[in-house]
């Protein structure tokens, strides 16, 4: 009896871990199953199993590109090169990867998030909770919404954020980085997305103000790009260095403006300027900005966006046209030069030259600097 008995004990001890799904397997996606795994190996309340959703490709060689991360435990399409961890299961059923865990990180393109919520909600256990990788947001007839959100909302699930200064080869590569929780009232939860991304080289740390934190992960791709529009012009990094820093105070206007629970400290942590400058010297959306650009717009970002990320997306030329229309719509684009220049340079009713001449020499409007240094409710009256 006494075998029996242990191995009854050992299935509770099972059942009552965590399961993690990636729901995601780009660039990033890859990285972060590749934390989480090198985590739930040592950590006893999670199940070391981590599932990864992998919207299934074939490779030039014939093989499907699921099949090939299981038998080389290496992305070798969006992460060439890097280990994931032989405990990462690819798994090209989206709704068969969430089935059984309760704890689900979507990090995927923002404009699938709908789909990707359509084809699981009824399929996730009731107790789940997740966490948004992702960077963007919808605007819908009665405004934004945050992808945050719309997992909440289509789900029925508590969601938390995780951005930061992350370009993810680095991460991928083990160099020191950090990064920002945002939740809303559970810190508990919080604390255990902590427990399952931080390691010696990821130190993540947790902040209430899930709007702050993905807002700052979602403007600074627009900032990028102006950033990139600047590189290309070989206007140097003091023009550069404006052009962040004024970014920066549109982009905490935007979110106070949006959001009245939005804290000024999130902007300072790694989700918030560290993320801008990291993005702003070294992101794909730097990068293209800058390629289009150099060829005098004779190529769309559409065109560099295929030539050069070799399947990733591109974020911040959509976030821009996604931000301009919140701006149209509320009649606040006079308020946010940067924003909406950065949007007619990317569709072409503005030359790249404007991002200095509308930008760098107009200083930002006392509305604007008066809600950045005050309490948001108080400035909105």
């Amino acid at each position: 009896m006494a075998p029996f008995l242990d191995h009854v004990d050992d299935e509770e001890t099972t059942s009552n871990k965590s399961r993690v799904t990636v729901i995601g397997s780009g660039n990033w996606g890859s990285v972060a199953a590749k934390l989480i795994a090198s985590n739930t190996l040592k950590l006893p309340s999670f199940h070391e199993e981590v599932k990864m959703w992998v919207f299934e490709e074939t490779l030039p060689s014939g093989e499907k590109l699921s099949a090939v991360v299981n038998e080389t435990n290496e992305n070798v399409k969006y992460l060439p090169g890097i280990k994931l961890g032989k405990n990462v299961v690819a798994d090209p059923d989206l709704e068969h990867a969430v089935r059984d865990s309760d704890m689900l990180v979507f990090v995927t393109p923002h404009q699938f998030m709908e789909g990707i919520c359509k084809t699981i909600v009824g399929k996730i256990r009731k107790d789940a909770q997740a966490i948004s990788l992702v960077k963007g947001m919808e605007v819908k007839k009665d405004g934004p919404c945050m992808v945050s959100a719309i997992i909440s909302e289509k789900l029925g699930i508590n969601c938390c954020v995780l951005m930061g200064a992350n370009i993810a080869n680095e991460i991928a590569e083990e160099k020191f980085s950090e990064a920002t929780v945002g939740y809303r009232e559970n810190k508990k939860t919080a604390e255990k997305w902590v427990q399952l991304f931080n390691t010696p080289f990821f130190s993540v740390s947790p902040v209430q103000d899930v709007e702050g934190v993905e807002l700052c992960g979602t403007l600074k791709n627009v900032v990028a790009i102006a950033a990139g529009f600047v590189d290309g012009l070989e206007m140097g990094n003091n023009t550069k260095a404006a052009i962040m820093r004024i970014g920066l105070i549109e982009m905490k206007a935007f979110s106070k403006l949006l959001f009245g629970s939005v804290k000024d400290n999130t902007f300072f942590e790694s989700c918030g300027v560290a993320d801008l400058i990291t993005t702003c010297l070294g992101g794909r959306n730097r990068k293209c900005a800058e390629a289009f650009v150099k060829n005098d717009g004779k190529k769309s970002f559409d065109e560099l966006e295929a030539e050069m990320l070799q399947g990733q997306k591109l974020q911040g030329v959509l976030t821009a046209k996604e931000v301009y229309e919140v701006l149209s719509d509320r009649g606040w684009l006079e308020l946010f030069p940067l924003f909406a220049t950065v949007h007619e340079i990317c569709v072409g009713r503005l030359p790249p030259t404007a991002i200095v001449k509308n930008i760098v020499h107009t200083s930002p409007a006392p509305f604007i600097m008066e809600l950045c240094s005050t309490p948001p409710n108080e400035a909105i009256m």
